[in-house]
């Protein structure tokens, strides 16, 4: 049944195994499959948050979020010469990535006292990222065929320029107070949540430029690759031909001789 071939892909894929050869037979069902789990993941983030709006309890904040997740991830590693790279591909991934984000729909607040709540919430949080950001370097290995240093470019530059648009538009506490589950803390929590947001932004911004430093020289790298390649193959099809022509005229030779 592909429905179970798809369930067994998935924690396959998650547990950072290779998926059986059903993922490149049956693709749409599994990005149906994976957009399902992140839109159930979407729901689950905002089933118990009444200041949510409409659209968030629908899910379809998450749903917007692995569209353009994809397509940032596609056009900012497309540069370094990855192999079997489509946006197609690269929203596969991205849509088989939503169940750790299920964490976020335990309900730890029934069971536990707020303080603790937070904190548990916030390590959801970094279980999450954390895991999400290793299947992106199996991803980038496996699958991009990427390697050493140009998988750290392609890995890192993502989430650096994510967390430094957030905080030029000054949107990263709010972010964070969202995804860990903080809308209404008060207190102490969110004086640890604001210095938190703050080590990971100036941490961001320390690393950036040495990320896009790395990032245009792995870029570099791989355009002067792609020209050797193309020169070292347009030179053997010259060479073809011009053996082929050689030999007709020997040929031609050999047939015009008494």
């Amino acid at each position: 049944m592909l429905l179970r071939t798809i369930l067994e892909d998935e924690f396959r894929f998650l547990t950072f195994r290779a998926p059986s050869s059903a993922i490149r037979e049956h693709s749409g069902a599994y990005l149906a499959f994976g957009l399902f789990l992140t839109w159930a993941a979407g729901v689950g983030r905002y089933w118990d948050t009444d200041e949510a709006a409409l659209w968030q309890h629908l899910g379809l904040g998450s749903l917007a979020y692995a569209f353009l997740m994809a397509l940032i991830l596609w056009l900012l590693v497309a540069p370094l010469g990855p192999k079997n790279w489509s946006y197609r591909n690269v929203l596969l991934f991205v849509a088989l990535t939503a169940p750790p984000a299920l964490l976020y729909a335990v309900p730890v607040e029934l069971w536990v006292s707020p303080a603790t709540a937070l904190a548990i919430n916030s390590v959801f949080l970094a279980i999450v990222a954390a895991w999400r950001v290793s299947l992106l370097v199996v991803f980038l290995k496996r699958v991009a065929c990427l390697r050493g240093s140009a998988i750290l470019a392609a890995a890192l530059l993502p989430l650096a320029a994510i967390v430094d648009v957030l905080a030029f538009l000054n949107l990263g506490d709010a972010v964070y107070a969202t995804m860990a589950g903080l809308q209404n803390a008060s207190g102490s929590a969110t004086q640890m949540h604001y210095e938190v947001v703050h080590f990971i932004s100036v941490l961001s911004t320390v690393m950036t430029p040495a990320i896009l430093a790395l990032y245009g020289w792995m870029a570099h790298a791989a355009r002067a690759a792609h020209r050797t390649n193309t020169a070292m193959n347009d030179s053997r099809l010259i060479s073809c031909d011009a053996g082929r022509v050689a030999a007709h005229r020997a040929s031609q030779s050999c047939v015009a001789m008494p």
